[in-house]
């Protein structure tokens, strides 16, 4: 068994100084937009990955007018606790301890309190371009592998190499290749292990989220999911050889694993094109719990599942299909975001898992406040 406690948030985002307590696995989170539901569940996240879900930069995550913040989590995995504090003041280096000891490398973090987080912009995972979809992908396999994450930051910072280099050799008319040469073996080395990495992983995920689709949408309907890379063709050094030219004259890398890509179509046609919200939202829900599956079966207890504001736009009988499989069917604790308290204590109500409502109506400053428990 794996959940949260506890956790504290000073001066993140709009939670000046506010903390919960939770004790049940299914855990809704209600108010009005503003209020700070989202950003509760951010600061969960971060305290799991080190990093916020939506920015990228940690400086945006202080309290207006305020300088930095402090997280602190209490973790239960396993039969162990777990105390996590994350503490960012601008101008020095963040800090990060696990029940006091802090690490020299954050990526040393990852996976250890696994979780998947569903957010209502994550449709961008279907509708977006491949970026989105190679980051899902990275994000899952980081969580499962500590030795993925630290060939893929390997490779990233070997692409940022050669892409400085080509554009150093257009810039000084440069001919000799020989370095080219050198950085091109080694960004080959690590993408091919990059590549079987994600074959292996896509091989899993894919057929798991087709069947989770079908049992949200409760309809019979052609889904096909399929991973594409440049690398199925053939070997990362002859395309890195075969599009060099091209690479001398635009200044940059425009093959390789960092244009991997995910296709989504319905009845042979591509997904994004021909579905409607409700299966946009299915296809998301099916990739997103296939994740929670893998990382399920690959740590033998449940990540935390993160859902915010995620029935937008779900029928109803959708959206309780979706709680059919993530409360009833999973082990595991849920945090749920919405700003209808009725709609969120009539959908928990059909349920035997045990729940509870934290409501923000007073704002992201209270301390708690609980007003149902199933």
């Amino acid at each position: 068994m794996f959940c949260l406690h506890h956790i504290s948030l000073t001066h993140f985002k709009n939670h000046r100084q506010c903390e919960f307590h939770f004790e049940e696995p299914v855990i809704g989170i209600t108010g009005m937009n503003g209020m700070g539901k989202t950003n509760l569940l951010d600061a969960i996240y971060y305290c799991c990955f080190t990093k916020s879900y939506f920015a990228a930069q940690d400086q945006l995550l202080s309290t207006f007018g305020l300088d930095g913040f402090r997280l602190e989590a209490y973790f239960e995995k396993q039969g162990k606790q777990y105390t996590v504090v994350c503490i960012f003041r601008p101008g020095s280096r963040k800090e990060l301890l696990v029940n006091g000891v802090p690490y020299e490398k954050f990526s040393a973090h990852i996976g250890l309190f696994p979780a998947v987080f569903v957010a209502p912009d994550d449709t961008e995972l279907i509708n977006g371009g491949s970026e989105g979809r190679r980051k899902f992908v990275d994000t899952l396999l980081s969580q499962l592998d500590p030795l993925y994450l630290q060939e893929l930051i390997n490779y990233n910072k070997i692409l940022l190499q050669r892409n400085s280099l080509l554009k150093q050799m257009a810039e000084q008319q440069m001919r000799d290749q020989t370095l080219l040469e050198v950085i091109d073996s080694q960004l080959a080395a690590s993408g091919e292990l990059i590549f079987k990495r994600r074959q292996k992983l896509t091989e899993a995920l894919l057929p798991l989220a087709n069947s989770h689709y079908q049992d949200i949408a409760q309809k019979p309907e052609s889904i096909s999911i399929n991973y594409e890379s440049q690398l199925m063709q053939t070997s990362f050094l002859q395309l890195l050889q075969n599009n060099r030219e091209r690479d001398l004259f635009l200044q940059r890398t425009n093959a390789g694993i960092h244009k991997d890509d995910l296709r989504f179509e319905l009845d042979e046609k591509l997904f994004r094109q021909v579905a409607s919200q409700g299966q946009r939202k299915s296809l998301l829900f099916a990739l997103k719990i296939a994740e929670y599956d893998l990382l399920k079966k690959a740590n033998g207890f449940a990540p935390l599942l993160l859902l915010d504001d995620v029935f937008e736009k779900l029928d109803e009988q959708r959206m309780q299909n979706l709680l059919y499989k993530v409360c009833e069917e999973r082990q595991g604790q849920v945090f749920i975001t919405d700003t209808h308290e009725t709609r969120l204590n009539e959908a928990f109500s059909k349920l035997k898992s045990v729940s509870a409502i934290h409501n923000l109506a007073s704002g992201p400053d209270v301390k708690e406040t609980i007003i149902s428990s199933q």
